[in-house]
């Protein structure tokens, strides 16, 4: 019989629980790809209490390292005559890096990968040469943080810091590029950026993100909708992209939804509210839920979805998983890049405050629309989202390299 080819697999973080969208990301494809590949995984183990535990059946073998993110630098003179930028040398300790160096000494790879630019400078270190050196991207740093820098209001200090950060992030990643097989990202918006950027991005593999079928299940979760029509976000409270786009909401789209159906309920849901997401709460018909256990029920009672984001790039896991449980979405645009979903028929996009709150407000008002919705969603997502079919992708294009 055949040996699997061997492939190295290093994570910033032990992806378990899997409670936020780029761990659903990694943990849902390393399965797929156990499958086909005899695994050594290496994770970073920034919270005690995340564990490998889930992984130690399917991974050749394992090790968790402890770490802890090395502290903000200050620009002078520490950050300036670093050349990495400050959000990846955030992420480098030399104690990691021999433990990582024990743990591969000897062994024989056919691909290594790695999660993310933050973990770059370790694979350099680790494997220089190798033929065959991969990136996942749960998102383009590049791409994130010039939509950042374009899209919060920051002060001037905040803007020029980031501005160099920026600036040192197109570099590295101009060299870890350079220096790849092969890099995978989330959809096309992220290729359509990279080749703005880069002259050549043949090495460049779109990998959209899916969603488990057997957990959100339609079936043994069906819908009860609330007596109340009710509006749901679900995203992580902590992360910029869905505080900015949560703020757009609040301030621009949720007035004039309340104003038209003041029956209607907001429910936001999401791991690590902070201070910034107090005020939401204080607004009329809304309720700040926060973290949840199960946020299944919670698709079960919403009458729809919204995905509010200005920022883009990365995952889109919140609007498979509510199409997967029969709960309709309106989105931005660039909310839903990546996914082949088709404009009122599997989902509704708007990008002005007016047209967001009309659409929300066509959906919540028209029965037949919001079924037809459900089912078009429902089966467009089957199709093309499940973690099996994106994980046989995954390792198809693998194999090839």
């Amino acid at each position: 019989m055949q040996s699997k080819p061997r492939l190295f697999l290093f994570m910033p973080y032990i992806p378990y629980p899997v409670d936020r969208g780029t761990y659903q990301r990694v943990y849902n494809l390393l399965v797929e790809l156990a499958k086909e590949f005899s695994i050594d995984l290496a994770c970073l183990q920034e919270e005690r209490a995340r564990t490998m535990a889930p992984f130690e059946s399917i991974v050749e073998r394992s090790i968790a390292i402890p770490f802890q993110n090395k502290p903000w630098a200050k620009l002078v003179p520490d950050r300036l005559l670093n050349p990495l930028p400050s959000t990846v040398a955030h992420w480098q300790d030399a104690g990691a890096l021999e433990s990582l160096k024990d743990f591969v000494k000897g062994q024989n790879y056919s691909i290594v990968q790695c999660i993310d630019l933050v973990l770059w400078p370790y694979m350099e270190a680790l494997f220089p040469g190798h033929p065959c050196i991969v990136m996942d991207r749960s998102r383009v740093d590049w791409l994130f943080q010039t939509e950042e820098l374009a899209t919060l209001q920051l002060g001037w200090k905040e803007r020029l810091l980031r501005k160099e950060n920026l600036w040192k992030i197109a570099r590295l990643e101009k060299t870890a590029y350079a220096g790849l097989r092969a890099m995978i990202v989330c959809g096309p918006d992220d290729l359509n950026f990279l080749n703005s950027c880069l002259s050549d991005t043949k090495k460049v593999f779109v990998l959209a993100n899916g969603y488990n079928e057997s957990y959100f299940d339609h079936v043994a979760f069906p819908q009860k909708l609330s007596k109340s029509p009710t509006v749901l976000f679900c995203g992580a409270l902590d992360y910029s992209p869905n505080v900015d786009g949560i703020d757009w909401f609040a301030d621009k789209i949720w007035p004039r939804i309340h104003a038209s159906m003041p029956e209607v309920v907001w429910r936001i849901i999401g791991k690590s509210p902070d201070e910034r997401s107090k005020r939401w709460g204080e607004l009329e018909g809304v309720e700040l839920v926060g973290e949840v256990e199960d946020v299944r029920p919670y698709y079960q009672s919403a009458w729809l979805q919204v995905v509010p984001l200005r920022i883009g790039g990365g995952t889109r896991l919140k609007i498979v998983e509510s199409l997967g449980m029969d709960t309709p979405v309106v989105s931005t645009t660039l909310g839903a890049q990546g996914l082949n979903l088709k404009n009122k028929e599997d989902i509704l996009l708007a990008d002005s405050p007016e047209v967001f709150a009309q659409s929300v407000l066509t959906l919540l008002q028209d029965d037949v629309m919001r079924n037809s919705m459900q089912s078009k969603g429902y089966q467009a997502v089957q199709e093309n989202y499940r973690w099996s079919t994106l994980g046989k992708k995954l390792s198809t294009f693998l194999n090839s390299l």
